[in-house]
């Protein structure tokens, strides 16, 4: 009795281990509904293949550890910045993951193609197998304000084979983000007018008061007008939504504003997701961008990367451009972006992987600058705030973000320029002394409508008002962040220009030099708010402001500080 009752048993067990083994799906990711505006119109064609984005998780401490490493002035390492290879070591995904990911796949008959880092795969699908593979429900969705129809689901899962080493799928569950801030708006003549002429950091023309050339630009802010002499100091600067800058207008720009330059000066474009430059149409974006760099950084060699919105509207040219310039032996050492979205429209896993882009990046030896808005304490939506609305890339603690001032004398925050604190991101170290002696400060004001323990933002600011622009062959007045953007992002390009010819790395990720000895090359504004949402929003104070950061630039006394 007992021989056949081991016999039965050892049966059943080797009946068991001979069965194939169900791996139950559990859900990875879900959102109640779709963003607002956007409507379910029609179930997905079951047969259209899916192009779709695997991000592999990856351990992002060390990362953040290396790049404070190599940006944190008095570290054994600082500027010591990493290889491409340096950073694929320190990023890679696991083996064990990325086996269990592809093993997945392939027994689902797919097979994944490489992204464009190491941490990417991407996959082609069928509607059908999608929905099954990972429990889904893909569907047609169309937003009738903007005209874009997208195939999303509201939730997906993974098996439990792989789903620790999944970050996410992209863009299951991200609607289409169109950027809405950061473009700049041009002015009516003789609309805005600067009160006084003479600064700090030098004097300007009286001209200046009435409108911005780079000639009063120089003046306000020490900037060299000598030309850049290293080839390996590069800029991008990324352009969007269709903004577009044309060669003819930078010749004619130059011939009015710089005429101790040559015309012949001029910038490369590179194409991205089928981005075009059209030069026929040129944008008042993308013509500010351009005339303000190449006519600010003197023969620093200037890219204009044109990026194409693509099926995740502008947030996928986002994803794809830092990725694009990762992938690159020789990065830039600036890269500059006018443009960015509401905070809380960025699904927050692709937040958090952009932003660990940028930071990838910075540990390379790139500054990289974003534009902080326009819209005071707003993120720029039409709708009703409550609460203050932050706006992304803003709140990635990995970047430089630029807020804009006006006047001169003194110069005042712009009541425009757009600051306050991520709801996604907590403060970093670097500026924690900082904002929590503005925070003490505020005391109970503007109490309840914004997160006291976000990252701060902007980070600087510059002038951002009547900047002279030539559009489509007429000059025209303009003002936004995103003047004072491609400005500071010029005086770095100029800055490292000279710390390559003294046989330095450039400057990288500055945020833990400025909130620290670079305290000293900038100047504080202590003026002006930025109101919004009902209010006055936050007011400029002395120290850091969520208005103008930590203040303005002075190249002189950069060039101090960097022993140059």
């Amino acid at each position: 009795m007992v021989a056949a009752g081991l016999l039965a048993l050892s049966t059943f067990f080797m009946l068991a281990l001979g069965a194939p083994i169900y791996d139950a799906l559990h859900v990875h990711d879900a959102r109640a509904a779709a963003p607002a505006g956007y409507k379910a119109s029609a179930a997905a064609d079951p047969s259209e293949v899916l192009s779709l984005r695997i991000a592999l998780k990856t351990d992002t401490s060390a990362l953040v550890q290396k790049l404070m490493d190599v940006s944190t002035p008095g570290s054994k390492d600082y500027r010591n910045f990493l290889s491409k290879a340096q950073m694929e070591k320190l990023t890679a995904p696991s083996a064990v993951g990325t086996k269990a990911v592809k093993a997945w796949l392939k027994k689902n008959g797919i097979t994944a193609t490489p992204g464009a880092t190491k941490q990417w795969l991407n996959i082609q699908v069928p509607v059908a197998q999608a929905n099954e593979m990972l429990g889904a429900d893909f569907t047609v969705y169309e937003n009738k304000d903007t005209g874009i129809s997208a195939v999303r689901t509201l939730a997906y899962s993974l098996p439990k084979s792989v789903k620790p080493f999944v970050d996410f799928i992209y863009p299951a569950t991200a609607f289409p983000v169109q950027s809405t801030r950061g473009i700049a708006t041009t002015h009516t003549a003789g609309s805005f007018r600067n009160t006084t002429v003479a600064r700090r950091a030098g004097t300007a023309d009286p001209a200046c008061a009435e409108a911005i050339t780079p000639q009063c630009l120089q003046a306000l802010y020490n900037i060299p007008t000598e030309p850049a002499t290293q080839s390996s100091n590069t800029m991008v600067v990324s352009s969007f939504v269709d903004s577009f800058a044309s060669k003819a207008d930078l010749s004619t720009f130059l011939s009015d504003f710089r005429p101790d330059i040559s015309r012949d000066i001029s910038f490369d474009v590179t194409s991205l997701n089928g981005g075009e430059n059209d030069e026929s149409n040129p944008s008042t974006e993308g013509s500010l961008d351009i005339q303000y760099t190449v006519g600010i950084a003197t023969e620093v060699p200037t890219t204009f990367f044109t990026v194409g919105s693509g099926d995740g509207g502008d947030l996928t040219g986002f994803l794809d451009l830092v990725n694009e310039l990762l992938s690159q032996d020789n990065p830039p050492t600036v890269f500059t972006t006018s443009f960015g979205f509401p905070e809380e429209l960025v699904p927050e896993d692709v937040a958090n992987n952009i932003c660990d882009a940028y930071a990838q990046l910075g540990a390379r030896g790139t500054s990289i600058f974003f534009s902080s808005g326009d819209s005071g304490v707003d993120d720029g939506q039409s709708s009703t705030c409550t609460t203050f609305r932050p706006t992304f890339p803003s709140g990635c603690p990995f970047v430089t973000v630029v807020g804009a001032t006006q006047g001169v004398s003194p110069d005042i925050a712009a009541d425009f320029s757009s600051g306050g604190f991520s709801n996604y991101f907590t403060q970093p170290d670097y500026q924690q002394d900082a904002v929590g002696s503005y925070l003490s400060k505020l005391g109970d004001l503007n109490a309840g409508l914004f997160n006291t323990g976000g990252r701060g933002f902007p980070d600087v600011s510059a002038v951002g008002v009547a900047y002279q622009v030539r559009i489509a062959g007429e000059v025209q007045p303009v003002f936004g962040t995103s003047a004072s953007t491609p400005l500071f992002a010029s005086i770095v390009a100029l800055l490292n220009d000279r710390l390559i010819a003294d046989g330095q790395a450039p400057m990288g990720f500055l945020n833990p030099m400025l909130y620290s000895s670079g305290l000293t090359a900038l100047d504080d504004v202590v003026q002006g708010s930025n109101p919004g949402c009902g209010t006055d929003g936050f007011p400029a104070d002395q120290g850091w402001d969520p208005v103008t950061g930590l203040g303005t630039p002075d190249f002189d006394k950069f060039v101090t500080l960097l022993g140059l």
